[in-house]
């Protein structure tokens, strides 16, 4: 990220709030709360802004982009992703609210859009603290609580909700199936991403989860009709808790409408993790919760066919949580585990939430 100048800054907040404004305070969200124990490697690093309009005191989130892998080389690919954030945060219920997006000079200037250099997303600052926190907590052998069951329900209804949105585009749908093999972020992003060797892990093995995950496409690729409204990056770090069941969702990604599956098995998958990291397999609490929030999402949604559809992107999210570039600290048999998770699941014609532990065995 560009360096943040203070002067240039304050400028900037003038611009955007009116003359009134002043700057309070300013410096980097810390990753440890941001990311849990487990978690490594993001795409930026966010900066809390503080500011003063008249009498009334204000806080956002700034959040650039940095340079990288997973489609990330060019400074358009950045600004593609930005300006999209902007332009499609406010239309997601939950979702925390895009103030404005706007870029650095060449001189670490801030400015609305032209003589852009890197691009920036203002977003308003939200309270809550990461879904992950709770699930950290019960990885520590912390009982499950009520709450935890509400919590979860809460997510599955919201998923079942935004999902119910529909639209019929057949062409946008076969695209998202598409670019979940091969966006940068994406699977073959994720596989490019791995060294030549590491451990267990060959070439020869993230071209078989790459050529199933193909099949798979083709395989789906007539369900246009399955095309919905989605949030595409819904995690346990996306998501901010307050008092209850009271949430807020962050940093939406790579398109509006998708496949629903995409959602459910990006948050379960989280249940299944955990429980790896603490006891190799799913149990105790994660199992309930995973259990609760597929029989919760079906339930409240009507959509028995999603479990058709979850393979692929169980794979893709797998593909994250074994990498040694996400989660570098990561034992080497939750690898393997989740490797033969994901080859399991992509051999099986439907994912049986009821299975997950045979998935997980040799």
């Amino acid at each position: 990220m560009p360096v943040l100048k203070k002067a240039s800054l304050e400028r900037y907040l003038r611009e955007r709030f009116g003359p009134r404004t002043s700057l309070l305070s300013y410096g980097p969200i810390g990753k440890e709360s941001s990311q849990g124990a487990y978690k490594q490697y993001g795409y930026g690093s966010p900066v809390k802004v503080t500011f003063q309009v008249g009498r009334s005191r204000r806080a956002a989130v700034l959040e650039t982009m940095s340079p990288g892998p997973f489609g990330h080389e060019h400074m358009a690919d950045r600004a593609q992703a930005i300006l999209w954030d902007y332009d499609s945060y406010g239309r997601l219920p939950r979702h925390v609210e895009a103030l404005d997006v706007g870029a650095f000079t060449e001189k670490q200037d801030l400015f609305s859009v032209a003589r852009a250099r890197e691009f920036f997303v203002l977003t308003q600052w939200t309270a809550g603290a990461g879904y992950n926190a709770d699930l950290q907590r019960l990885a520590e052998g912390q009982p499950l609580r009520a709450l935890d069951r509400r919590r979860t329900k809460a997510l599955a209804l919201y998923l079942s909700q935004i999902h119910k949105r529909k639209r019929r585009d057949p062409d946008l749908y076969r695209r998202r199936l598409r670019e979940l093999i091969g966006h940068g972020e994406c699977i073959m992003g994720l596989t490019d991403s791995y060294p030549p060797r590491f451990g267990f892990i060959t070439e020869d093995l993230l071209r078989g989860i790459e050529e199933s995950c193909n099949r798979w496409r083709w395989r789906l690729r007539g369900e246009t009709r399955r095309l919905s409204q989605v949030h595409g990056d819904f995690h346990p770090w996306n998501v901010l808790f307050r008092k209850g069941a009271d949430f807020s969702v962050l940093d939406r990604s790579r398109g509006e409408w998708g496949e629903p599956a995409d959602d459910v098995t990006s948050m379960t998958i989280n249940y299944l993790f955990f429980s790896l990291c603490r006891w190799g397999d799913l149990r105790g609490p994660f199992e309930v919760l995973f259990r609760l929030l597929w029989d919760s999402y079906v339930e409240a949604s009507g959509d028995g066919d999603v479990m058709k559809a979850a393979a692929p992107f169980f794979a893709f999210r797998g593909l994250v949580l074994a990498s040694p570039v996400w989660y570098p600290n990561l034992s080497i048999d939750v690898r393997r585990t989740v490797f033969r998770f994901m080859q399991n699941v992509l051999d099986a014609p439907r994912f049986e939430p009821d299975r997950v532990n045979e998935y997980c065995s040799a």
